[in-house]
């Protein structure tokens, strides 16, 4: 019988609250060598991937319109939540659970 590599996730500190974007900005993030682009959308955080599928942009140095991330190279636009692309339509980009925990916000990562 062939064993399956087993991938945990782990929470770890992404930044502190206060250096978290605030409403309506995006920032860009490292933790463990996993690049993100961290969305404040109305309050609410979320982070991708920061790697735009297209040439490689870096989604954290775009900005906001609505509910969605849109690459400063060429301006294709992932949802903040679902990291579903709104133009074009059929790609998107990895969304990692986000939460606040004190005074730190952390990431689901694997």
């Amino acid at each position: 019988m062939k064993e399956e590599a087993v991938r945990l996730s782990k929470w770890v500190r992404l930044c502190g609250v206060s250096e978290a974007p605030s409403p309506g900005n995006v920032i860009e993030a490292e933790v463990e060598g996993v690049a993100l682009c961290v969305a404040n959308v109305n309050g609410e955080l979320s982070a991708l991937d920061n790697i735009c599928p297209h040439r490689n942009g870096p989604l954290g140095q775009g900005w906001l319109e609505g509910e969605t991330v849109v690459c400063p190279w060429h301006s294709w636009m992932f949802h903040a939540k679902t990291g579903i692309s709104e133009y074009p339509s059929n790609e998107c980009v990895k969304v990692f659970p986000i939460r606040v925990e004190g005074e730190d916000v952390l990431v689901q990562i694997e």
